[in-house]
């Protein structure tokens, strides 16, 4: 084989190997410090929970997919390339959020079912059976920022902040493909506890 051939030959595998050995790119970690005077604890309902809270979510999926059609999502879809019906699962939804807040972590109780720790600061596996995810969390300034991530790199990424004098808690849900495809839902809650308790008619969005 002339020599230029076996240089060829010599340069791909070399790319090959270089493709096979890549590591994922490492996900940003959020601050450790919640801000001063900024306390999530209370009991929060959802605002106006009906199956469009849910389609809402749905739709979120399937544009992160690349499909603007709707529909709900399976957990065993592999359909698209994009396959963000692995990180859907990580997301914990619910009429009634009672959240618990220490100087290092949330504890959210979702319908006093399911509970949720969030470790300000922290990045760790998590898994929902057999399916398993990287996250990392933590303080964007006022917001608490909660990005999962599927072994196929999709991102689930959940962005939490209180307004209307601390009586609306928002959250903003956004699933995001592997090829930078988005789709976003938002969620309202209003305070259930009196707790600074002074809603007024507006969405609550900051």
């Amino acid at each position: 084989m002339p020599m230029y051939r076996i240089r060829i030959v010599l340069q791909l595998i070399l790319l090959l190997a270089a493709g096979a050995c890549a590591t994922p790119e490492p996900m940003a970690l959020h601050g450790a410090e919640p801000p001063e005077g900024i306390d999530f604890s209370g009991t929060w309902a959802l605002r106006n929970p009906d199956s469009a809270d849910q389609r809402d979510i749905n739709r979120a999926v399937r544009r992160a997919e690349g499909d603007k059609s709707g529909g709900v999502p399976s957990r065993n879809s592999s359909s698209s390339s994009n396959r963000p019906a692995l990180v859907h699962v990580f997301l914990e939804t619910g009429e009634l959020l009672k959240i618990s807040q220490t100087p290092y972590a949330f504890f959210v109780s979702v319908d006093r079912s399911v509970v949720e720790e969030f470790r300000f600061g922290e990045h760790r596996s998590v898994n929902v059976g057999q399916i398993i995810g990287e996250r990392v969390s933590g303080w964007d300034g006022p917001v608490y920022v909660v990005e999962t991530k599927d072994k196929n790199g999709n991102k689930l990424i959940e962005r939490f902040w209180l307004s209307n004098d601390n009586s609306v808690l928002n959250r903003e849900i956004t699933f995001q493909g592997r090829k930078e495809s988005r789709g976003t839902a938002m969620q309202f809650f209003d305070r259930t506890d009196g707790k600074d308790a002074t809603v007024d008619s507006g969405d609550g969005a900051g």
